[in-house]
């Protein structure tokens, strides 16, 4: 809803509810007046707004982006709950007295039971895009503020019940508008790399051999870092720097027959964990 004009679409609309809904034959107007004001004929109901009062629950809500526009921040609207006085008027019975009226009243407030939300097929054309839905809901019966109302009319008091509908919104002129402060500069996919290829080593050659062997460690991307070798927990190179892809190491000429655990370990960046037969 965007125009002070939005409380008197509701009032239209919940006409046009009761008029497209109500089956009563012959069917009975459908007024939107003061109780004690003539007009409309003498078998109608009637709906009279006597009270538009702030909604709680929307009253703090803070600045919003702009429909249609982001850059534009708007005030909250001003939201309202409306509430109505529903009055059915027939002429009396010599028989049945007011019934022909209890009738249409009846009738009236099954409508609004069956119909709880206004459908687009009754809205006011400027309500088909308000941001909330028009609800319908039956009020606590009050007597106090009942007599109330009635008292203020020249009329004496009709049977009559109490509708509360919500939430109405009235939007804020365009001057109240401000822009939405600029907090992103620039967009974008962040680049993010590794600071370095990571160095590996693939290969030990030869797997086994008598005591004393070179060993031939191979991988990638091995030049420029240091070399850092146990043997059965024993350093035998202690961050000797690579120069290629590969590097050499020789074993200790008084190895005992067997298998041996060998770790590598590269610039603390790779561990890698071999074993070696030495052979008779």
């Amino acid at each position: 809803m965007s125009t002070s004009t939005a409380i008197g679409m509701v009032s239209e609309s919940l006409r046009n509810l009761l008029v497209g809904e109500m089956t009563l034959t012959p069917a009975p107007n459908v007024t939107v007046l003061a109780p004690d004001e003539s007009g409309g004929g003498s078998r109608r109901v009637n709906l009279f707004l006597y009270k538009a009062q702030e909604n709680a629950s929307l009253k703090n809500m803070d600045w919003q982006a702009k429909r249609g526009d982001s850059s534009q921040l708007v005030p909250p609207p001003l939201s309202l709950n409306l509430f109505y006085l529903m009055t059915p008027y027939a002429p009396n019975d010599p028989q049945s007295g007011n019934s022909a009226a209890h009738e249409i009243l009846g009738e009236a407030m099954r409508v609004f039971y069956e119909n709880p939300i206004i459908t687009e097929e009754y809205l006011v054309e400027g309500l088909l895009n308000a941001q909330h839905q028009v609800k319908i809901m039956l009020n606590t019966l009050d007597l106090e503020e009942l007599s109330r109302v009635w008292n203020t009319f020249t009329q004496p008091f009709r049977l009559s019940v109490l509708y509360e509908v919500s939430v109405v919104q009235i939007d804020m002129l365009t001057e109240s508008e401000r822009a939405m402060a600029a907090r992103v500069r620039t967009i974008g996919i962040p680049d993010i790399r590794a600071p370095y290829n990571p160095p590996v080593v693939n290969t030990l050659s030869p797997v086994s051999g008598p005591a004393g062997t070179t060993l031939t460690f191979s991988g990638k991307n091995l030049s420029g870092w240091r070399a850092y070798i146990t043997l059965m927990r024993n350093t035998i190179v202690d961050g000797v720097e690579i120069t290629g892809d590969s590097f050499d190491v020789t074993l200790a000429g008084d190895l005992e027959v067997g298998f041996h655990e060998i770790r590598v370990d590269v610039s603390h960046l790779f561990r890698m964990t071999f074993f070696f037969e030495v052979t008779p």
